[in-house]
């Protein structure tokens, strides 16, 4: 998923705004409940959870005991990483790690570089200082940190400058990104992320790369019935992708969560999300993405609303 955002303290820390924060939902560990003004959808919590966390622009999660990662998405250039320090203090208040996406580009409206051109620089090295002040950045912080960099690779959607790369191609950015901030932050843990499209095994960088593998999951109801023609499930959705990454024996997380649909689909989906299943015995943690889409879906259903609250000021 493609995120055009200006990067603000709001963006990295979801919740920090003018440096302060908001409870926009007031729940705290709840899922969904009728008398919520709100109407609350995030995923049910219950005592053998996988760990939980989400990206959270609008500071629902603010408040939520039961999150326990802090999803943060920022560009490798034109960035103020000095907003990382916020997003730290806001993480270790609330018992949290971090999940930090790093996106090779500008969220800038006039950047334009070609995908041979990025490729070509990242290889030659001109993008390495980007990435080493990201991670020298990020070694400061006293929140565990995972890194993760140009993710959903497979997808052939157009979306992502990255995605346009061949395979062998975006295996040596990968490591040779992955090589650089090492030297500046060897205590992290790092994330591939394939979207869990046929194809990925391609784009696998190597064991030695690779702390733990990400995911990504989305349930869209009215994209559901034109595309299979019935109402699919979270083990359904997850089920593809996670079996074409289980052979390469890592912790599997999804990194990103999404839902949308009438109340039994949400419903169903909740109760689902971070509920141990014996058909994925590695998945270790779901964060939700706690935001609109971005892009049109495909077969003109338009863009879901990922978002576990209404916001109609917004």
């Amino acid at each position: 998923m493609k995120h055009l955002f200006k990067l603000t303290a709001a963006l990295l820390c979801g919740a920090c705004v003018s440096g302060g924060v908001y409870a926009a939902s007031g729940v705290s560990g709840a899922s969904i409940d009728s008398r919520n003004p709100f109407h609350d959808k995030r995923p049910v919590i219950a005592a053998d959870a996988v760990t939980p966390g989400a990206y959270d622009p609008h500071g629902d999660f603010t408040n939520d005991t039961n999150s326990k990662i802090e999803h943060l998405f920022l560009p490798w250039e034109d960035v103020d990483l000095a907003t990382l320090s916020a997003a730290d203090t806001y993480a270790r208040e609330r018992g949290r790690s971090l999940l930090i996406t790093v996106e090779p580009w500008s969220w800038a409206r006039d950047w334009r570089v070609s995908p041979e051109d990025l490729l070509s620089g990242i290889l030659a090295g001109r993008y390495d200082s980007n990435m080493s002040a990201v991670c020298s950045a990020a070694a400061k912080l006293k929140s565990p940190v995972t890194i993760r960099w140009a993710q959903e690779m497979e997808d052939n959607d157009g979306q992502f400058t990255w995605a346009f790369w061949k395979p062998d191609g975006y295996v040596k950015a990968y490591r040779h990104v992955n090589n650089v901030c090492r030297k500046e932050l060897p205590s992290a843990k790092y994330m591939w992320s394939p979207k869990g499209e046929e194809g990925l095994e391609a784009y696998y960088p190597g064991d030695e790369y690779v702390d733990i593998i990400g995911l990504s999951v989305f349930g869209y109801q009215p994209y559901d019935k034109l595309e299979v023609g019935h109402d699919t499930t979270f083990v359904e959705r997850t089920g593809p992708g996670y079996a074409r990454v289980a052979a390469f024996g890592k912790p599997i997380a999804i990194a990103e969560l999404g839902y949308e649909g009438d109340d039994e689909y949400v419903r169903n989906w909740a109760a689902e999300a971070n509920k141990p299943h014996a058909e994925f015995p590695a998945m270790t943690a779901v964060v939700y993405f706690n935001d609109r889409e971005v892009y049109n879906w495909p077969r003109n259903v338009g863009r879901p609303d990922w978002r576990v609250a209404n916001h109609p000021l917004d």
